[in-house]
């Protein structure tokens, strides 16, 4: 008996599962915690609850039809893939292939399970992402119609243009984990969908402080060590190019994290260095070097993680005072900053910087090596090419995010904000729990039932040693 297919290699399949379980982690728990402090606390369940479904309905999407359409075969020419569902035991167990690129990349050495599952914790934290530009006002049960949609109309179509070989990926555009596929569309969605919610109660605008700063710090460590698989494992083999992705990862991110850091010490009003600056910082690295990581040395991970801090930080500060339509949107948490601006540039920076030395798959034969090269390496066209296939996304997503919100406005008759007094509430007033329940309301309101109850049930408890199930309840229980 032999457990591995002649095709199957332990060691590429190993790789990949756990690459694909770090990147799960990157979601749940890291982004439910990390967002999950950095709201107030009325929103902070809301926010958990919003991320972990947000994981599950794109699975359920995932696997019923929206794998296939980014990565099956075509159904529009090169623009859309056909859905279709991977439930067999052929889609699971059968050997991995991405039908567009047979040919063109090495044979996988794994099954469908595998990258099915790989592509999945990415199509996920895309949404989680941009959770953070709408979070405080957005209804719950309109976030859970929204996410299959957007996942079928807007993700998958993504992911077939640049990675599935459709449309960006013949015209030979870079984006080696995402910069594009996943940020610069988080970014352009989440604040299309702010913009379209409208903004939050203008109390909770200026009083938007984060609610636990120690569960920021864990999501974020978990959220940066993560992304060694989100990196990684993109070359889908466990190459020489999978640990260049890797170191270049967090070397860029340590130096988008110390610039950031410096030049809040040297260009801020206060001239602090504060942890949720350091925070951006760190994302603007990871971020930047996504679309980047496996394609540029570590001279320009340097750069990439210099840059993109830069800009995000000037942008950050200067865009929501000075310049339309950012001083109107309300992006809660700044996504359109820390993950759209950056992913714009690492993308961009990639059709500089992109080192045909760094090579992905190596040539046999008469076959060449797999790289990229950009203008600083004699090919400007990539530039170019950058630039149009994010530009694709810009307006794809801005447009598909903008009619998902209209039909479930206009069609579904749901109302996509809130009511005002249920966001005076936050979580309690939605989910009837919360996330720090105050005891001394928990006592007060057990002893108002208490004093509601008949005096036999209460000479019964006394005797019995058991509490009335109405005396146990608190007013949480029935909010």
């Amino acid at each position: 008996m032999n457990p591995y297919s002649s095709w199957l290699n332990a060691g590429d399949n190993s790789w990949q599962m756990t690459a694909a379980t770090l990147v799960g982690l990157m979601s749940i728990p890291a982004l439910a915690v990390l967002y999950g402090g950095l709201v107030q606390k009325k929103w902070a369940m809301n926010t958990v609850m919003m991320v972990f479904c947000t994981f599950c309905l794109t699975l359920i999407t995932w696997v019923l039809w929206a794998f296939k359409m980014g990565f099956g075969t075509p159904l529009v020419h090169t623009f859309l893939g056909d859905p279709r569902s991977i439930l067999g035991h052929s889609a699971l167990e059968g050997q991995a292939s991405i039908p567009l690129l047979n040919g063109l990349m090495p044979n996988f050495r794994f099954p469908g399970a595998s990258l099915a599952y790989f592509q999945f914790v990415f199509a996920a934290i895309t949404p989680i992402l941009f959770i953070g530009s709408v979070i405080g006002r957005i209804s719950f049960k309109v976030w859970l119609v929204f996410v299959p949609l957007w996942i079928t109309f807007a993700y998958a179509v993504n992911a077939f243009l640049l990675w599935g070989g459709g449309y960006w990926a013949g015209k030979g555009a870079l984006d080696f984990s995402g910069g594009y596929v996943i940020h610069l569309a988080a970014g352009v969605s989440g604040f299309v969908a702010a913009a379209v919610v409208g903004p939050r109660l203008k109390r909770d605008r200026e009083r938007a402080v984060p609610n636990n700063l120690l569960f920021v710090a864990v999501g974020a460590g978990i959220l940066w060590l993560g992304w060694n698989g989100f990196n990684g494992g993109d070359p889908y083999f466990a190459g020489a190019d999978a640990a260049a992705a890797v170191v270049n990862t967090n070397l860029a991110t340590a130096v988008a994290m110390m610039t950031w850091v410096v030049m809040d010490m040297a260009f801020s009003t206060e001239k602090k260095p504060t942890f949720l600056g350091g925070l951006n910082g760190m994302i603007c690295g990871l971020v930047g070097i996504t679309p980047a990581a496996g394609y540029v040395n570590g001279f320009g991970a340097i750069v990439i993680g210099l840059v993109c801090s830069t800009i995000v930080w000037v942008a950050w500060y200067y865009l929501p005072k000075y310049v339309w339509p950012f001083t109107k949107v309300d992006d809660a948490l700044g996504v359109v900053y820390t993950h759209g601006i950056a992913g714009l540039f690492g993308g961009l920076l990639v059709g500089l910087l992109a080192d045909p030395n760094m090579i992905v798959y190596l040539g046999l034969g008469k076959n060449p090596s797999v790289s990229g090269a950009g203008l600083f390496y004699g090919h400007p066209h990539q530039l170019l090419i950058q630039a149009e296939a994010a530009l694709t996304i810009i307006v794809w997503d801005a447009v598909v995010t903008f009619v998902i919100l209209m039909v479930i406005k206009h069609v579904f008759r749901m109302k996509l904000r809130l009511p005002d007094e249920v966001l005076e509430v936050g979580d309690v007033a939605v989910h009837g729990e919360e996330a720090y329940p105050s005891d001394e309301l928990v006592s007060v309101g057990a002893a108002a039932r208490a004093d509601e109850i008949s005096p036999a049930a209460r000479s019964s408890a006394l005797t019995d040693g058991k509490v009335p199930e109405k005396a146990a309840r608190t007013p949480a229980d029935d909010a």
